[in-house]
């Protein structure tokens, strides 16, 4: 009975070790203010490692959110304030299949209409916007990967979503002023 007991406590022990397991945090610092956002290595291991690639090599800072669309997302990562699309590194595995849904303040991989084309670019979700989820493994039904949450600074989300915005070129729903981030760091 000792035994099982024992067994069964460090079960308890090594999960609740585990659930309470700190996640990565980045800050995204723009020229409105500071946007928190843990990512989930756990449901998105490849996703993250992605990010976090780009963030330690200082590729996301001087960049833009090019595409504000009010009542749906904020999307950045990609475009210098010129305008100017920045080299990236190979395109990385869909983990849209992990469970995760685009809810308001999550943060996903954007990508072309091709599953697997997910490179430095990722929105963040101004509404509940589930049919951005994952259904199935057909192509148009595949979604786009959740691999965070903002955690603080909601309110300058919603400064950028708010944000006029105009057509130029083919960006369709650019900002008129720069929202601009400066740097991004990674905290924990």
């Amino acid at each position: 009975m000792k035994k099982i007991f024992l067994f069964v406590l460090g079960i308890l022990l090594f999960s609740c070790g585990n659930a309470n397991a700190q996640k990565p945090v980045v800050i995204l610092e723009t020229n409105i203010g500071e946007i928190q956002i843990e990512l989930y290595p756990d449901k998105a291991p490849l996703t993250v490692k992605n990010f976090i690639k780009y963030v330690n090599y200082g590729f996301y800072d001087n960049t833009i959110f090019h595409r504000v669309i009010n009542g749906f997302m904020i999307q950045g990562g990609g475009y210098t304030p010129e305008l100017k699309a920045k080299d990236t590194y190979p395109a990385i595995k869909n983990e849209a299949d992990n469970g995760l849904s685009n809810t308001i303040g999550t943060i996903a991989m954007a990508r072309t209409s091709v599953v697997d084309s997910a490179t430095s670019q990722f929105f963040i979700n101004v509404a509940d916007n589930r049919f951005l989820d994952y259904k199935s493994s057909k192509p148009e039904e595949y979604g786009y990967c959740v691999f965070g949450k903002v955690v603080k600074g909601m309110e300058v989300v919603t400064q950028i979503k708010n944000t006029m915005t105009r057509a130029l070129g083919p960006f369709q729903n650019l900002p008129v002023q720069n929202v601009i981030i400066l740097k991004v760091k990674l905290v924990q």
